[in-house]
């Protein structure tokens, strides 16, 4: 048994402090702001992580530390992430704590087979760019000694405990369809092939790297075969009973207009590719080596569905 400490207190936060709690950790949470409605047994604090004497002391004595954070503007990314990521890892290096970072898919840019962690890192814009360059960053303090990490990369996510706006399942297609109301996907096709990771499968991939050693090196979440847009809209429909919806995509034009009056559209242009073309997570080497199997999609929506129905 040992303290966990994990750094962000949204949908993957809290997630994975859940899976901590149930193998027995230990788990403090931390937030700017102070975290609200974790998981029984988990302490929380409200901490900047900015603020290099009160990180240190937040993440003094911990056996690892779980970055679950993100900036909450989607469009700073290029002048918040850096700052962060340097803050957390060199509470990392001075703690002696293992560092497990929970990323995404957008530093393998634009591919044409379904991604292994072995898919060169060729990122295509500068969020996908950030990312990397959390990576190697990492991987060279591991190199070099001075830290343990790893990196945790799911698909684009959902589930329930998705903070709003975060995931585009959740936002787009799962909450609307759920209410029985019109399913309208800001960017992509509609029967595009696409890998969707689960919020809970995240975290009991980051609760088995922090409590094992799986470091070194970067693990896909283990995540369901791929499915559409239509596919997605229609299951959910048929589990919450309700008519299938009218399911449409805005045209590719109206995304590029917007984005000049929307910061959140103009972001969203960088990865467009993700929902154009076939976006597929190939997460075996996880499963096998952890002994993990992604949560049954019946499941995964019933658990989500039921979490809108509580909020509404």
């Amino acid at each position: 048994m040992g303290t966990h400490v994990v750094i962000g207190a949204g949908g993957i936060g809290r997630a994975t402090a859940r899976k901590l709690l149930e193998a027995g950790q230990e788990v403090v949470v931390l937030s700017r702001s102070g975290p609200k409605d974790l998981p029984d047994g988990a302490e929380g604090r409200a901490v900047d992580i900015t603020d290099t004497a009160a990180l240190d002391a937040a993440v003094a004595g911990a056996t690892a530390i779980v970055n679950a954070v993100n900036p909450s503007r989607y469009w700073r990314w290029a002048q918040e992430w850096p700052v962060m990521a340097a803050a957390i890892l060199g509470a990392a290096e001075r703690s002696g704590a293992g560092l497990v970072t929970i990323s995404n898919l957008y530093g393998y840019g634009r591919v044409d087979a379904p991604m292994t962690e072995d898919t060169p890192l060729r990122p295509n814009g500068t969020k996908g760019e950030i990312r990397v360059q959390m990576w190697r960053d990492a991987l060279r303090a591991n190199e070099e000694g001075r830290c343990r990490v790893t990196e945790v990369r799911p698909a684009d996510y959902f589930g329930p405990g998705a903070g709003e706006g975060t995931s585009v399942l959740n936002t787009y297609v799962v909450g609307p369809a759920s209410a029985g109301k019109p399913v309208s996907m800001p960017i992509g096709g509609l029967d595009v092939p696409h890998s969707w990771s689960y919020l809970g499968d995240i975290g009991a991939l980051a609760a088995a790297l922090a409590t094992g050693d799986g470091w070194g090196r970067a693990w896909h979440v283990p995540t369901l075969p791929a499915r559409t847009v239509r596919q997605v809209a229609t299951d959910v429909s048929a589990i919450a009973g309700v008519q299938t919806p009218r399911i449409s995509a805005l045209p590719r034009v109206v995304v590029s207009v917007g984005g000049w009056f929307s910061p959140m559209l103009r972001e969203l242009w960088e990865t467009r590719h993700q929902f154009e073309r076939p976006f597929v997570l190939d997460s075996t080497a996880a499963q096998e080596r952890f002994g993990l199997e992604p949560t049954p999609w019946e499941t995964q929506l019933q658990e989500t569905i039921g979490w809108f129905g509580a909020r509404s």
